[in-house]
């Protein structure tokens, strides 16, 4: 006798299985390159385990592991508070009256997320900033739409180069206090302000900083802070300090993160 008779497999449960891989996939997205994504892989695992200890019958240790899954419930959404954020915040800035829109909110379907983004001219402009110490913040928009920010500063439709942007954020410039949105190679909006963090950082950093951390810990948005005090160039994602070698290496990062 098979003791996998007792399973069937019909329409349906295929189409549920196809569900859940879509959902896994997208979770997958939204915690690549962080920490949180080790957690999530030991929750699946322990989830598949007592999935497969209860179809055998292994009550007592099935028993065990739902146990721990249930207490486990609150500890993920206390882990995952800033995933669930980023979610939920896709879904509510989302225009459902609008099927491109709406299209862009689901990239996460595709395999790859394209972008024509010119990192190589933004990181330049960037170092060339800092060599003359002038402050900046830079947001990279992605998945997430920053539609509940742009309304804060002033529209603009400018495709990116070093010129543009050293004349966006020239001292004199009307233009260089606060943000910049760039999406999909475009300047899309200028004198954004963004929500500060009440995270505590380090006492070196500024306000410029605590933003870049704000919008970061809300989206999935990549930003580059430079500082006026030092000229150093601050790179945040997920409301995290990344490091980097040199110039190189910091291109070679956002443009993995933008893929």
């Amino acid at each position: 006798m098979n003791p996998f008779d007792f399973i069937t497999v019909g329409i349906l449960d295929v189409f549920d299985i196809v569900l859940v891989a879509i959902l896994l996939y997208y979770v997958y997205k939204l915690l690549k390159g962080t920490v949180a994504i080790n957690i999530f892989i030991g929750i699946a695992l322990l989830f598949v385990t007592y999935k497969i200890t209860h179809a055998l019958g292994l009550k007592m240790f099935s028993g065990i592991l739902g146990g721990l899954l249930g207490v486990g419930a609150v500890g993920v959404m206390i882990v995952f508070q800033q995933e669930i954020r980023k979610f939920l915040l896709m879904i509510g800035s989302s225009n459902f009256t609008n099927k491109r829109n709406f299209i862009k909110q689901l990239r996460f379907l595709k395999s790859e997320i394209h972008t024509d983004t010119d990192v190589d001219s933004i990181i330049n402009a960037s170092f060339k900033l800092g060599t003359t110490k002038t402050g900046a913040l830079i947001v990279i928009e992605r998945s997430n739409s920053l539609d509940f920010v742009k309304n804060s500063g002033d529209r603009m439709h400018t495709e990116v180069n070093i010129p543009i942007l050293d004349s966006i954020f020239y001292k004199n410039s009307p233009l260089h206090d606060g943000a910049i949105i760039i999406k999909d190679n475009i300047i899309i909006a200028t004198r954004i302000v963004l929500p500060i963090s009440n995270k505590k950082i380090p006492k070196k950093f500024g306000l410029r900083h605590k933003a870049a951390v704000g919008i970061t810990e809300r989206t999935d948005a990549l930003c580059l802070v430079i500082s006026e005090e030092t000229g150093k160039i601050s790179y945040v994602k997920d409301g995290e300090f990344v490091l980097y070698k040199d110039e190189n290496d910091l291109i070679e990062k956002i443009r993995f993160d933008l893929s």
